[in-house]
């Protein structure tokens, strides 16, 4: 997808005009924190297209040389133009991609365990452990806001806040069903098994983005209770909050508090009940987004990480790297996050040249 020069110059106009406003010194309140938004979004746009018109200026002049003496000398640079600019112009197309407006927020990351019983849900910790890893190396902050564990120091299910900037661009492919194929602990026979575990990542709202009156919600307090006895209370900590609208369910029993639990369930209610509007105003788009490398959906096999080969295949690209224990590590994860957002933009650049 090519960039007309008119189009660049309308960039750098809008561009100009925002910087000038913020400049002012005249906005205020929610003028001054959407004049910012529009700033922080358009700012790497304008700096590529800025440097894209630059070297289509100097290309041009340089193409219209007469001068034999000049022009010879011209030759290595226009050379070097010619290499550089269609890598440029890229770079500008895939900034000026139609942007997840939640690509910029936080995250609510879920990991449920699967068929496969106590293996499985030992698996859905190793997730979550490469999860937090993942979060620490790219400088995010990582809390977990509810869990309950199995037996054997796995997770049934898992909630964790993940807060950072752009937090749901990069994890946003990683919702869905992901299988593990090794020897579990508790097998005495040497036989690989096969587990599953289930991962959403859920945009984080802000307050104003979804409504939720308190007679909508139905809230039982119960005893906490924990595997082996741990984080067992003697008070009635643990929140259930039931949205009767959407029919949609959530637990907090990890605090000690019942107060900070009902907070914890609020937000996770809060991000799921958002991302259910996301998905209710995509409408005709739904198809589209399907035809992505991530269509979000939980019952779609994403992911195997295989033990005896040492490998992880994201069947989504087709992509084999035998790097398991560096993957989850949480520093490998990065190599097949930075695969899945390239073939996402290649697919959307390749669809709007339709």
């Amino acid at each position: 997808m090519s960039v007309s020069d008119a189009r660049l110059a309308q960039i750098a106009s809008r561009f100009a005009e925002i910087e000038a406003r913020l400049a002012s010194g005249t906005l205020e309140g929610k003028d001054f924190i959407a004049a910012s938004r529009d700033y922080a979004e358009l700012e790497p746009v304008a700096r590529i297209a800025g440097e894209v018109a630059i070297m289509r200026a100097e290309q041009a002049s340089l193409a219209q040389l007469d001068d034999p003496e000049m022009r010879e000398l011209a030759e290595e640079e226009l050379a070097r133009i010619k290499a550089e600019l269609p890598e440029a112009e890229h770079r500008l197309a895939v900034a000026m991609l139609p942007r997840d407006s939640a690509d910029s927020r936080s995250a609510m990351l879920e990991v449920r365990a699967g068929t496969g019983g106590d293996e499985a849900a030992l698996f859905a910790a190793d997730l979550l452990r490469m999860y937090e890893r993942f979060a620490a190396e790219q400088g995010w902050r990582f809390e977990l806001v509810s869990a309950n564990a199995s037996d054997i120091g796995g997770f049934k299910e898992a909630v964790a806040e993940v807060n950072g900037n752009g937090v749901f661009a990069k994890l946003k492919f990683e919702s869905g069903v992901h299988r593990v194929q090794r020897v579990p602990v508790t097998e005495s026979g040497g036989r690989i098994h096969t587990s599953a575990a289930t991962v959403a990542v859920l945009p984080e709202p802000d307050e104003v983005d979804v409504q939720i009156n308190d007679g909508d919600l139905k809230i039982d307090v119960y005893r906490a209770s924990g595997a082996g006895g741990q984080h067992v209370n003697t008070t009635d900590s643990a929140v259930r909050i039931t949205h009767l609208p959407t029919g949609t369910v959530v637990t907090c029993q990890d605090g000690r508090s019942q107060h900070k639990n009902k907070d914890k369930a609020m937000q996770v209610l809060r991000a799921r009940l958002f991302e259910a509007q996301r998905d209710a105003a995509q409408g005709a788009e739904a198809e589209a987004r399907r035809a992505m490398v991530g269509s979000g959906d939980r019952s779609e096999r994403i992911r195997t990480y295989n033990f005896p080969q040492g490998r992880v295949t994201d069947h989504r690209i087709n992509l084999t790297l035998h790097r398991l224990p560096e993957i989850l590590e949480g520093p490998g994860l990065g190599e097949l996050v930075d695969a899945l957002i390239a073939e996402d933009q290649a697919k959307r650049l390749a669809a709007l040249g339709e």
